[in-house]
């Protein structure tokens, strides 16, 4: 009977966890653009971090921006700025709101909001007429979005 009653509070606690990711179209934002509370309601992963920003079909963020931690990825940008020291001159929560929707922070910026469901267009055949007027999944999982958050943070001068 204790066996089974560890279980089902390992199974509840479970669920709570589940429970905690946040929707794309519930994020709040602060008036800078902070997000305090982590998307996936996990800690990130900063190697998985790593995987999500040089992989083409998910964050791909050294398209833009150069890393030279990253360096022996190749073909990195120079469209975004570098992301060497991110970790000394950001918050996690800054962080978190940047790469979630960047906009919040830097209205002018063509960082796309990688945790944002409506409200824009998209190129691609599968996105040719969604104009925004219909939900569409968010770039990165909420748990992607923490992971590249947790390698960010590695990033000091």
């Amino acid at each position: 009977m204790k066996r089974i009653i560890q279980i089902a509070v390992g199974l509840s606690l479970a669920a709570t966890v589940g429970a905690a990711e946040v929707a794309p179209e519930a994020v709040e934002y602060s008036e800078y653009g902070e997000v305090a509370v982590s998307l996936s309601g996990t800690a990130g992963d900063p190697q998985n971090g790593i995987k999500v920003m040089t992989t083409r079909s998910k964050g791909n963020c050294i398209a833009c921006h150069q890393v030279t931690d990253l360096q022996d990825y190749p073909f990195h940008g120079e469209v975004g700025p570098s992301l060497d020291g991110t970790g000394s001159r950001w918050e996690e929560a800054q962080l978190r709101g940047i790469v979630a929707n960047a906009k919040h922070t830097f209205p002018d910026t063509v960082m796309p909001a990688f945790y944002q469901t409506t409200g824009f267009t998209r190129p691609g055949d599968a996105f040719t007429g969604k104009a925004g007027t219909e939900p569409l999944p968010p770039l990165l999982t909420a748990q992607e979005i923490e992971d590249v958050v947790a390698y960010l943070v590695t990033l000091k001068d």
